[in-house]
């Protein structure tokens, strides 16, 4: 058996370590949103020779393009992202790019989202959140009979779903990386994967509690954690491993959704061993000495 509880001051540490300088840019920079939840219309072309910025800019005037941004990328692939456009607009913005670079222009991405349905789609992603919170907690609580294991996992689930946001904040400040209607679908299957894990050491848990009701509950959490931390590792090292070959080897319009998946699998590892159930340790020592 190995003595996990010996080192909750560790784990605090290192969850500070990684969340503080997070949440601090959360705080003060943000996350960069990108059109689905802004609106506007964004166009990704691969073209057949390189074309200068002064160029895109005069294409841009002659459309009366209200560009926002344009990035540029490996093959020659341009990236624009302007205000909600007329397909129309488009189309002329379109030939007039491929008259610029030769023959071969080959549309990879073009997408319009108007202001209102970006605001929807915000509002539905908090609306979700929420009610997941709510639906993990009432359950874990009524599956284990105490409300310190569902505080717990929630407690857990937060921290993952900061490690994620936080992570972006980042790169979204220094890299320009951002957060689309796909990294909603990342932070949702965060929350979950962080619950799975969570569920699995609790149970176990509670299975000892009923054999043994005499043994610490600090005992019985290093025997749970030692004998479930093999099968947790495996499981999570094969979706690590998945993911890992997306983020280096896939294309760009799923790499930084596997980059989320990836943060969220790597946390939600950690904080089922490491923050939910030092938690639950911590809150019993809180209610035996309150007794």
């Amino acid at each position: 058996m190995i003595r996990f509880s010996k080192y909750i001051w560790l784990y605090i540490v290192l969850s500070s370590v990684i969340l503080v300088p997070g949440v601090y840019s959360l705080v003060r920079w943000g996350l960069k949103p990108s059109i689905d939840f802004t609106g506007g219309t964004v166009l990704e072309v691969q073209l057949e020779k390189t074309i200068s910025k002064d160029m895109v800019n005069s294409i841009v005037k002659k459309n009366s393009i209200d560009l926002i941004e344009v990035s540029s990328g490996e093959k020659n692939i341009y990236i624009f992202r302007m205000k909600a456009t007329s397909d129309t607009k488009l189309d002329a913005f379109q030939k007039d790019l491929q008259k610029e670079s030769g023959d071969k222009l080959i549309i990879l991405k073009k997408d319009t989202v108007g202001p209102l349905i970006g605001k929807e789609l915000l509002a539905k992603a908090v609306v979700a959140s929420l009610l997941v919170l709510i639906a993990i907690l009432s359950y874990v609580a009524y599956a284990f009979k105490s409300v310190k294991f569902g505080i717990a996992a929630i407690i857990a689930l937060i921290h993952d779903v900061l490690v994620v946001f936080s992570s972006f904040s980042l790169l979204g400040h220094f890299m320009g990386i951002e957060v689309d209607t796909l990294f909603v679908t990342a932070f949702l299957t965060t929350m979950s994967f962080s619950v799975h894990d969570t569920i699995v050491i609790f149970d176990r848990i509670r299975e000892y509690r009923k054999k043994d009701t005499r043994t610490s509950l600090t005992t019985i959490s290093d025997v749970a954690l030692t004998e479930t931390m093999g099968r947790s590792l495996v499981n999570s090292f094969t979706i690590i491993f998945m993911l890992l070959s997306l983020v280096l080897m896939g294309g760009e319009s799923v790499r930084w959704f596997a980059a989320a998946l990836l943060i969220g699998t790597i946390t939600g590892t950690y904080s089922s061993p490491f923050v939910a159930t030092p938690i639950v340790l911590l809150l019993d020592m809180w209610e035996r000495r309150k007794k």
